[in-house]
């Protein structure tokens, strides 16, 4: 019965985990001048990516 609730806590850490990596270099790139404007459609598109991918690696490494 605790298993479901550490699956989900789990992928939640991991898609935690994604987007803080993924803001952590988008601040770095804004703060080098790399990247001066981010549209809309950029940053709904690392979401889901983040969401997708941390959704797999959660239930990648429940398998373990």
């Amino acid at each position: 019965m605790n298993e479901p609730a550490n699956l989900v806590v789990r992928i939640i850490l991991h898609i935690v985990g994604i987007l803080l990596v993924m803001m952590a270099i988008l601040i770095l790139l804004k703060g080098l001048g790399l990247l001066l404007t981010i549209p809309d459609y950029v940053i709904w598109a690392l979401v889901l990516l983040a969401l997708g991918t941390g959704i797999i690696g959660g239930l990648r490494s429940s398998r373990k």
